[in-house]
Formats: structure tokens, sequence, C-alpha cells
């Protein structure tokens, strides 16, 4: 099996230490590939790459319409190769393919979105107070982009951080999981295609102790952006304080769904599983907290547990399958102490709370889809991101009781409300304290909206405007027209 390579300085070049890492399918722990490991000689190289690009090469300087037509070239490159993209992407996270060409359309669409953004914003120019002369404001790139993306949506996530980086005009080194990469290697691969100069992309495959610390803390990086745990995103922060780089992070989430009694029942029960359930709940804003209104608890409930019981699973390739594995046996068994510290706390397993017995799934990671009632706030399992196919279950008697619970987190990523009631539902989402918030609808995202969360769901925000500007400098320019003495001294 030939080792997959890193690609630094534009050449596709394997490990300092000649290091190696076997990449297995969660569905049966199959072998997929092999791929070299990095480690902190390789980052640094892939830095010093990044950081001669951006200071001698032209990427930054080039009209912005000629990095918009690249940009774009990538998006027609990951249609074209969609197929190919979906299949490693399943191959590599377990979740199924027709989830995973859903991706490929959207990692399309990113591209899009920002290759239109690169040409757009051509300054501002501001009424100076001061006679005889102009005054404006230009957007220029940060420079050198460190990116860390995590294992559950390794394309989609990449291409948040792609995108607006190459349409702004910095250069990059990219460190996917090391237990996802596939797919990032193959849209490197479709970026040189396109023709991004040598030295504007790098690509290093190794863990976050050595290469994404490496990333974290270099003097040569001016900005990191990460997305992944909440731990590891403040040791990121201690490091980035090094040279005060600028920092973007996404640090996950525990989202409240909220449902009113008036809610389209029918509606609230099916978006209630679709909040949860795809790719196994391994999702930042996976609504995993079901706040319902009490008096229709029990009814909601039953009819949850009765559809939940039949969800399909299997491996990602058979159209039947509509859930796959968890990612790893590592993050297995931390669903499973999840769950079983939940029932230690006093909630009560409705449906769910384990592996399933099917022969043909004992050598996957699987975890049956869970529901846990009697569930409160002071509970671990509903303070803490499980990162799995659970929904744990509360109840509120009042709208305020409902919005003092759904805020009642550390995190504040998203959150969702359903009801028949517009006015309750506005009431509510001005209320929530968090960076996105549906009504009756979840886990809903498009290029133009602004992505990130509140509190210690992150810093910053990816997609729409914003996005791209978390990838510039923003400077002022003042130009004296009638320069003469001041005679002040």
């Amino acid at each position: 099996m030939n080792i997959k390579k890193q690609f630094i300085g534009g050449s596709w070049v394997t490990s300092h230490a000649g290091a190696t890492r076997d990449i297995i399918n969660p569905y049966n722990q199959e072998l997929v590939a092999k791929v070299t490991e990095s480690d902190e000689s390789d980052a640094k190289a892939a830095i010093m790459a990044a950081r001669k690009a951006f200071d001698q090469g032209n990427w930054s300087t080039i009209p912005a319409i000629e990095r918009s037509k690249m940009v774009h070239d990538i998006a027609d490159l990951i249609t074209r190769d969609r197929e190919e993209l979906a299949e490693l992407e399943s191959l590599d996270t377990g979740k199924t393919v027709e989830e995973s060409r859903g991706d490929m359309d959207d990692i399309a669409g990113v591209f899009r979105y920002f290759a239109e953004m690169a040409d757009k914003d051509g300054g501002a120019i501001i009424e100076s107070p001061i006679p005889h002369s102009t005054s404006r404001v230009v957007c220029e790139p940060v420079g050198v982009c460190g990116q860390i993306t995590p294992w559950n949506y390794p394309l989609l996530q990449a291409s948040w951080k792609l995108a607006p980086a190459l349409a702004a005009g910095n250069t990059l080194v990219m460190k996917p999981s090391e237990i996802t990469p596939l797919t990032s290697i193959k849209v490197f691969e479709l970026m040189e295609e396109a023709g991004i100069p040598a030295g504007v992309i790098n690509l290093v495959l190794g863990p976050g102790d050595s290469v994404g610390a490496e990333l974290s803390a270099s003097d040569d990086v001016d900005l990191i952006s990460f997305t992944g745990g909440i731990e590891t995103g403040k040791r990121i922060m201690q490091a980035a304080s090094s040279n005060v780089k600028n920092l973007a992070l996404e640090l996950g989430g525990k989202n409240p769904n909220v449902v009113f009694a008036d809610a389209d029942f029918e509606t609230a029960v099916d978006q209630a599983m679709n909040a949860v359930f795809f790719h196994a709940g391994q999702i930042c804003s996976a609504g995993t907290r079901l706040i319902i209104e009490e008096t229709i608890h029990d009814d909601f409930v039953n009819a949850l547990v009765d559809r939940v019981q039949n969800i399909k699973l299997g491996n990602g390739f058979d159209e039947a399958t509509q859930m796959g594995p968890l990612i790893s046996a590592d993050h297995l068994n931390k669903v499973i102490n999840y769950v079983e510290n939940g029932k230690k706390e006093g909630a009560t397993v409705a449906v769910g709370g384990g592996r399933p017995d099917d022969p043909e799934l004992q050598h996957g990671f699987f975890y049956l889809p869970t529901v846990l009632t009697g569930c409160t706030t002071d509970m671990g399992v509903v303070q803490d991101e499980g990162f799995g196919p659970v929904i744990t279950v509360e109840t509120f008697a009042t709208e305020d009781e409902a919005i003092r619970l759904a805020n009642d987190s550390i995190y504040g990523l998203s959150g969702g409300v359903f009801t028949h009631d517009i006015a309750k539902a506005e009431r509510c989402v001005a209320k929530m304290r968090m960076g996105t918030v549906w009504i009756n609808d979840v886990n809903l995202y498009f290029p133009q909206a602004p992505w990130g969360g509140y509190k210690q769901s992150g810093i910053g925000r990816e997609l729409g405007k914003t996005g791209l500007e978390e990838y510039q400098e923003t400077k002022h320019i003042f130009q004296n027209l009638k320069p003469e003495p001041v005679k002040w001294f």
C-alpha cells in the first residue's frame, strides 16, 4: 500500500522522521490507507514555506479577481470529483455516503461563495476632517495562517478555513485530524491542480501535541484557526500568546432544542431526531438537550422512542443505513462512560443505552441511538458535550423557565425553538445566548451566514462576510495633499 504524503512548499513529501500512521474504517476496523506522520520539524518546514511564499511571493498582491478564479476552479474540481471525495469521507469517518455526498456539495458551495467575495471589497473612502487630505480604509491578508481541523467533518470544516484564507490572499499550513486526513489530502491535490502557487498551501499530517502545538506557538504564524474541543482550544490560546497572533476558535457546544406544547408535534419529533442522529451525533451543533414543555412530555417521549428504536445502523455504503459508527474505540468508550455516568446521576434510559447486539456490527464502533429522560441541568450528562447519539430530556412549565434552562450552559454555539407562536419564538431567540438560533428547524447552515458561538463555544466567526474578515487586517491610509512644515518645535 502506497504511503500518502504531506504537501510542503509545492512538493509531496514524506515526514522527516519517516513515521507513518494507519487509517482505519470505523465500520469494521479495516485498513483504509497509510499516511506519513509529521512532527515538529515537518511543521516548521511547512511554516517556513508559507512564510517565504507570503513575504517573497506575489499571492497576496495579485489582482483579487485572479485569486477569485483559482478558488472558483477548486470548487469546480470538487464537483468533478464529488463521488471519490464522498467515498473517502465515508471510509474515513464511517458516516453514510449519502451524508458525505451532501457535504461535498456544501464544500463546493463554500469555495464558490468565497471566490465571489474575493474581489468585491476594494476598500472605503472616509471623509477626512483634515483640509487638503484623503483618507481610505483597505483590507489586507493577515499573513501566514495555521489551520487545525477536526475529525467529525474533515473536509467541510477544512473548506470553511481554506476558502476564505485563499480568497483574502493569505498563505497557510493546515493540520487535519490525524485520524481522518484522506479528503484533506485529496483537496490539496485539487488545489495544486487548480494552480495555487508553491508554498501558498501546505499540509502537515500529524498529532496535535506536536504539529498543532508548533503551529500554535510559532512566531512565524500570524493567525491560528482551530475547530475542536474546549480544552485543546484553551491550550492553543495560551500558546498563541507567544506573538499575540490572531485567533479563531470554534470549540463545540451543548445545544438546547426547546419544544413548546403548541409546536407542530410530528415536525418537532422528527426534527428532534435530525438534531442529533446524523453522523451518530458527532456534530458540534447537535441539539442533544431536548427541553420539552411538561404538558406534552409523555406523548413526545413515547413518539420519540418509537422512532428512535427503528433507526437502522450499518455500513455507510449501504443505502438502507441511517446511522453509522462512532469514529474510534476511544470515542466509543467515552460515549459509553458518558451514558453510564448519566444513569448514576439519576437519568433513565428510555431507549438505547448500549452497544447493538447485531453480529454484523461488532467489529465497528457502534452505539445505539439513546434517549435519557428525567434529566436536570445539574447533571454532567446535561452540561457536558457527549458528542454521540444521545438525547437528554428536560422539562419546563413557563417560557421564562425554558429560556433559563436553554442558557444554563458554559456553551453558546446553537439552539432551536419549536412553536407556532412567532412572537413567543422571537422573545425566546432574543434572550438565548447562542451564535445561531433556529426557529422550527435545526442544524441548518449556509455559506452566506456567519457561524460561531457565544461564551466558551469559541472566538470569532466562520462563513459569511465575517468569515472572510477573520483572514484580513484593516489598514487606514491617510495622505496629505498639501504637505508643509508644522513649525511646532
